[in-house]
């Protein structure tokens, strides 16, 4: 195995324990996750390639786009600090995420992004 495979290996370990351990974990309130999967329902939010949270339609109300702007926050810092551990860039660490992480949780009629890439409901 080489060291860029060891190393994105590393991110999406890192990622992935992150992304599953409670919800002040990833610095997300309740109040912030409660809204955001509101909007996901709606097809207002989705996921991106890049591993953060953007908006499919521009009719996001205030509480929606700061829910979006606080877990956003909350993975960037995520993906910073799974970056620095493993010798890779944060946007290598936010596409892993998406790649291993994200991707598998979407549920039906939820939208993403993928990299390239318009919306894209699944």
């Amino acid at each position: 195995m080489n060291m860029h495979t060891r190393n994105i290996l590393g991110v999406s370990a890192a990622v992935m324990a992150a992304l599953v351990l409670p919800v002040a974990a990833v610095a997300q309130s309740a109040s912030a996750k409660a809204a955001v999967d509101s909007a996901k329902a709606a097809g207002v939010v989705g996921e991106q390639a890049d591993g953060f949270l953007g908006f499919v339609t521009g009719a996001a109300d205030p509480a929606v786009r700061s829910a979006v702007a606080e877990i956003n926050a909350g993975r960037a810092q995520l993906y910073r600090e799974a970056a620095a551990k493993n010798g890779v860039t944060a946007e290598a660490a936010g596409a892993s995420a998406f790649k291993q992480v994200v991707e598998s949780r979407l549920r039906p009629g939820e939208y993403y992004k993928p990299a390239g890439g318009g919306w894209t409901r699944k």
